[in-house]
């Protein structure tokens, strides 16, 4: 997990806002939809990004196909200091 969050979040061009994805949803579980509201990126990017992290077990989406749910996944839990001093090394 480790390796997967320095990819998601450092060796591409969407890192930023995965990282803002996994803040937001570190608040309350959200649809692509709220994202999209929430974060002023589009619909169709958010969705991108949802695959992506999805892929790498950092969310998991409820069982709804209309307007489903998105949270982060106990793995990623046990990797949020990670997550914490990655974001903190974006930003210097």
């Amino acid at each position: 997990m480790e390796k997967a969050l320095w990819y998601l979040l450092t060796a591409t061009r969407g890192g930023a806002n995965r990282a803002r994805i996994i803040d937001a949803l570190a608040d309350r579980p959200m649809n692509a939809n709220e994202l999209a509201d929430e974060l002023d990126v589009g619909y169709k990017t958010i969705r991108h990004h949802m695959e992506q992290l999805e892929d790498h077990d950092v969310v998991e989406s409820g069982d709804e196909e209309y307007a489903k749910l998105y949270f982060l996944t106990d793995r990623f839990d046990n990797y949020r200091d990670t997550f914490e001093e990655i974001v903190e090394k974006m930003d210097e």
